[in-house]
């Protein structure tokens, strides 16, 4: 049997899908392990669903970089990228195969991108919206509002790989799914539509990328 792929999943919330990937990698349905768990917010309450499966954590967060820096645009993006080159030093220490982004709410820079890309690390991510569309946070309500005021009839999830442009990596794995006039126009409704959908394409798009780095 071949040796599960190591992954470092990066979270920000409630990681829902994390825990379908732990559910999945502890019922041997995935040839993966998770090194660690880390978060930029410290009340995520995926840091618990790791905990509680016995799985390393990590709370890394920016707030302590953009002190040391001003408060100028210059200092704010300085901040960023010495908080970036150190979660690429965090994620390093572990040696994974595949960094998964599974709610991750902070966009990556080149300090964290290159030095993950010179170790030929995969970082994959998972946006709830179809390719070019609603990139950057809140898509699925946008994408709701949008389909209220009749502008679109489809949004989707997508896995995709990880590059500078926020959402504009190339996708791996999108599943689109369609309005339902009446079904659909409760937002709270929706959304829980959505997540439950984005569990699937979680586990198929991690499995498409193991495939992948196996070859």
């Amino acid at each position: 049997m071949a040796t599960p792929v190591r992954i470092t999943v990066l979270i920000s919330g409630n990681g829902s899908n994390l825990q379908a990937v732990i559910d999945k990698a502890s019922a041997g349905e995935l040839p993966a392990t998770i090194v660690r768990v880390i978060s930029n917010r410290k009340d995520a309450y995926g840091l618990e669903r790791a905990r509680k499966a016995n799985i390393p954590t990590e709370y890394h967060n920016l707030v302590k970089y953009k002190k040391q820096y001003p408060s100028t645009p210059e200092g704010v993006q300085q901040a960023r990228e010495a908080y970036d080159a150190e979660l690429a030093r965090l994620v390093l220490a572990d040696g994974p195969e595949l960094v998964c982004c599974l709610g991750f709410m902070h966009v990556l820079s080149p300090k964290f991108l290159i030095p993950l890309e010179e170790a030929k690390l995969r970082i994959i991510n998972l946006h709830p919206a179809l390719p070019g569309a609603f990139n950057g946070a809140n898509a699925i309500e946008r994408a709701h509002a949008a389909w209220l005021e009749g502008k679109i009839d489809k949004t989707g999830v997508m896995i995709h790989n990880v590059i500078s442009e926020v959402d504009m990596g190339k996708p791996i794995l999108v599943r689109e799914i369609p309005f339902v006039k009446g079904e659909d126009e409760d937002l709270e409704k929706f959304e829980e539509k959505v997540h439950r959908i984005e569990w699937g394409v979680v586990i198929e798009g991690v499995q498409l990328t193991i495939k992948e780095i196996r070859e």
